[in-house]
């Protein structure tokens, strides 16, 4: 009954929801005809020789992390075919990255006749859904049509186990499909078997977040803007910034130019239609700001604000920067922060705000090894930049630790595909 209520509830909303995914936004990419997978009109793979694996990663983040593990599972069954969905374009565009060894389908919204369809085209044999992206039709009718579900990556906040707590009909009403919860780390474990879900069918794999590597080609680009940039110079980044905080970023690096006047802040907004409103801020400030994709702005020493108005090219501006600021942390518990390993990785210092709960674990571990620090607010952060700054061996220091707690938690990528078994 609970599931009859959810479906009429969202196919009435439904027309809000795709209004909003397909609105067009500046650096979005277009959906163009591809609009109709979401409705369950799903082309057939190129591959339909043996049923494919069916990843599920949402957007740009999942599809990012999931990437190491999905192409070590096409190594592991190098026969079977693999389809990724994603609900988002930028999803897909991150996803057309790991073109040679998966196929891209847009998820089907969670009514039944989309479902249905997606699932006869595509006769997948088993799915892996990244994290807890969890839809009660889809569970629903993938376990009706006898394919085996497993959530990998599987995190559960206290925040969201209380949540569920309050409504465990609509819990069970998800976990009762699921055949195994593959968990991040043993508190997301306990939490999950709090609510119900049997102790058989939940493990601990460890994060796959923590086996990342930094490719050579980012590594070398970095070099490459870092020389454009100035290499001399003090350059930070703030990344993944949500609104109500580039106010906060740029009033830091206000405070900081009075220390260092030739110091350099690239300001990388989450969103990318709000690039243009960023750089009216930036110039309202004050600032001499430098657009990216701009072909009429000349880059120079006096250049104080590098707006990264692009999309996936994170690592590259992380490998040109010194010192890291992580966004959604500045915000109270409206996001609850982003990841830090991928600064981490780099080897920059991190600097992240008091709200992190969504990365509650990876946050603390570095904090705990000194290779981040918080910052409750603008004095704080400009205070942690100038003794970042001011000391090359600290920033060092901070380096060595960030990598002694990445290589610490590796390996979940090879526990998660052990414990993915195929017909």
């Amino acid at each position: 009954m609970i599931r009859y209520f959810y479906t009429l509830l969202l196919f009435l909303l439904s027309p809000i929801l795709l209004l909003t995914l397909y609105k067009k936004k500046p650096g979005k990419p277009s959906f163009g005809a591809r609009w109709k997978e979401h409705f369950g009109v799903t082309p057939p793979l190129k591959d339909q020789l043996q049923s494919p694996i069916w990843i599920h990663t949402v957007s740009v983040g999942e599809t990012i992390a999931a990437t190491p593990f999905i192409r070590a599972l096409k190594q592991k069954y190098p026969n079977i075919p693999i389809v990724i969905t994603t609900t988002t374009s930028t999803g897909a565009e991150q996803a057309s990255k790991l073109a040679d060894v998966a196929e891209h389908r847009f998820m089907p919204i969670d009514l039944p006749f989309a479902i249905k369809g997606f699932l006869r085209a595509i006769k997948p044999q088993q799915m892996l859904i990244m994290e807890t992206e969890l839809w009660p039709n889809t569970l629903h009718y993938v376990h009706k049509y006898g394919v085996s579900i497993t959530v990998i990556n599987a995190r559960l906040s206290e925040r969201s186990a209380l949540r569920y707590k309050k409504f465990q009909p609509i819990f069970n009403l998800l976990s009762e499909n699921l055949d195994k919860v593959l968990c991040q780390h043993q508190e997301d474990a306990e939490r999950f078997i709090r609510l119900g879900v049997t102790p058989e069918r939940v493990k601990v794999t460890g994060s796959l977040k923590f086996d990342i590597s930094v490719s050579e080609e980012s590594l070398k680009s970095g070099e490459q803007l870092r020389s454009q940039l100035g290499k001399k110079r003090p350059v930070w980044i703030a990344a993944s910034t949500h609104q109500g905080e580039d106010e906060q970023v740029l009033n830091a690096h206000k405070l900081l130019l009075e220390k260092y006047p030739d110091a350099l802040l690239l300001l990388v907004p989450r969103h990318p239609e709000r690039f243009d409103d960023v750089y009216l801020l930036c110039e309202q400030q004050g600032f001499n700001a430098h657009r990216r994709t701009s072909t009429i702005q000349t880059l120079s020493i006096l250049t104080q604000v590098y707006l990264a108005d692009t999309m996936g090219e994170m690592m590259l501006l992380l490998a040109a920067s010194d010192v890291c600021f992580m966004g959604g942390s500045l915000l109270g518990d409206k996001v609850g922060g982003h990841n830090l390993l991928e600064p981490a990785a780099v080897g920059l210092p991190c600097l992240i705000g008091p709200s992190y709960y969504n990365f509650t674990d990876i946050t603390n571990q570095l904090t705990n090894a000194k290779a981040a620090f918080i910052c409750k607010n603008t004095d704080e952060m400009t205070a942690h930049l100038t003794s970042l700054f001011s000391s090359e061996e600290q920033r060092l220091t901070c380096k060595k630790n960030a990598f002694t707690v990445i290589q610490r938690n590796q390996g979940a990528v090879q526990k998660t595909v052990s414990n993915i078994q195929l017909l």
